[in-house]
């Protein structure tokens, strides 16, 4: 598995997705930022992490609302012109 800086991995056995910071021969130094805010960093083993998923549909969905709403703007900054 090629890793990079940015990356967001996860533990193998579970856990929190972390962003990769650094990669070594065969050891990847992870960051995360934990619930107060403190800032973590962690050099974990290659063989213990995975590529996480990110669902980037709750992203869509508020772009799509989003657009909604400057549309509805649009089309009230038009009908003000017109009277």
């Amino acid at each position: 598995m090629e890793l990079k800086p940015g990356d967001v991995v996860i533990l193998k056995s579970g856990g929190h997705p972390v962003t990769v910071a650094e990669v070594h021969d065969q050891a990847i130094v992870c960051i995360w930022m934990g619930e107060e805010g403190d800032l973590f960093r962690e050099t974990l083993p290659l063989a213990v992490l995975e590529l996480a998923r990110i669902d980037d549909s709750d992203d869509e969905e508020e772009g799509d609302e989003e657009d909604e709403a400057e549309d509805e703007d649009e089309e009230q900054l038009e009908k003000s012109k017109v009277a």
